[in-house]
């Protein structure tokens, strides 16, 4: 089969398009015909190994893991032997690594199937970026009808599912983005839009009771000062590729959890995990209208180096697709 391998950390050129084996189904995994797969910022900084503390478990010299790739959606082309919810034909969407590629192994716990009011391409961008807007803002953000949230990074991938999903929970929902997208993350949900080029979020005078902050561009006193008195703030900035750093945004994450316990206001770090009961949750919460996967651009499976390029350059927003 075809699929995007890397056998070193560096820029998208390390990418390349080769034939590789077809993975044998395990017991309790499901073989997935891939149709479509999504591009995250995991992707670049799985490719580029940054920040460089993250190598210790990535893979110290090189990736321990080749095939590049997260969300996919396509159809069953197999399963294990354990594996009871589903059967060859069935269109599935979820989360496993080596997704950039025509076949991709996954476990059947963090397999659902598709929902049926999407496309592959819009199903395939909802797994990882869906489950990270979930999980900060249900599980950690506990966001309730008539809060006020505020999300910090609206426009990308995980911005525009953690607005339409704050609405959904009921909250009066503020984005920031840049002047180009304010009409995006309107479109999505957004009550208020603040253009970060021409206001500042922090010093504005305005406090919300959650803060998802997705970009990690903000001090912590910044985004502390954004908050009400008991708020929540809930890390999980992905950064920005700027050509490698030792820790990165988890300096920011490491030092909100040493201050979490000196404050008031309730300090979290995100860590999202794929299980099939979150991918249960945003497929009813797709099938019922109230999110919807943005999509930017489409690559082929070739274009990946492109599109991760895109990704890391041009800061796409919503998301970047890849067809298979």
């Amino acid at each position: 089969m075809k699929a995007i391998v890397q056998d070193r950390y560096g820029s998208p050129d390390v990418l390349e398009l080769r034939e590789v084996d077809k993975p044998v189904v395990a017991d309790h995994e499901v073989l997935v015909r891939v149709r479509t797969a999504a591009v995250n910022a995991r992707d670049w900084h799985l490719m580029r190994g940054d920040p460089y503390l993250a190598r210790l478990v990535l893979g110290f010299g090189r990736p321990k893991t080749k095939i590049r790739g997260t969300d996919f959606a396509g159809q069953v082309e197999a399963v294990g032997k354990d594996v009871n919810r589903f059967r060859p034909g069935d269109e599935v969407f979820g989360e496993a690594d080596g997704a950039f590629a025509e076949y991709v192994c996954a476990p059947d716990d963090v397999v659902e199937p598709k929902p049926a009011n999407l496309t592959f391409e819009q199903a395939a961008a909802l797994p990882l970026a869906g489950n990270t807007a979930l999980m900060g803002l249900r599980d950690l953000g506990r966001v309730q009808p008539g809060q006020t949230v505020l999300v910090n990074g609206a426009s990308g991938g995980v911005g525009t599912f953690a607005v339409q999903i704050a609405k959904a929970f009921g909250a009066e929902v503020t984005g920031v983005c840049s002047t180009r997208n304010v009409d995006l993350v309107r479109s999505v949900g957004a009550d208020h839009v603040v253009d970060y080029t021409r206001e500042d979020f922090t010093r504005n005078g305005r406090r919300y009771d959650v803060v998802l902050d997705l970009v990690g561009n903000r001090s912590l006193a910044e985004c502390r000062r954004a908050l009400t008195p008991a708020g929540t703030l809930v890390l999980s900035g992905g950064g920005v590729s700027e050509g490698g750093s030792l820790v990165g945004p988890m300096g920011l994450i490491l030092r909100g959890q040493a201050l979490s316990r000196f404050v008031s206001q309730r300090l979290l770090v995100l860590t999202a995990t794929p299980n099939k009961e979150n991918l249960a949750a945003l497929r009813e919460l797709a099938e019922s209208g109230k999110v919807t996967p943005v999509i930017d651009r489409t690559y082929p499976l070739r274009e990946v180096p492109e599109a991760i390029r895109y990704l890391e350059v041009e800061h796409a927003h919503a998301k970047v697709v890849i067809t298979v």
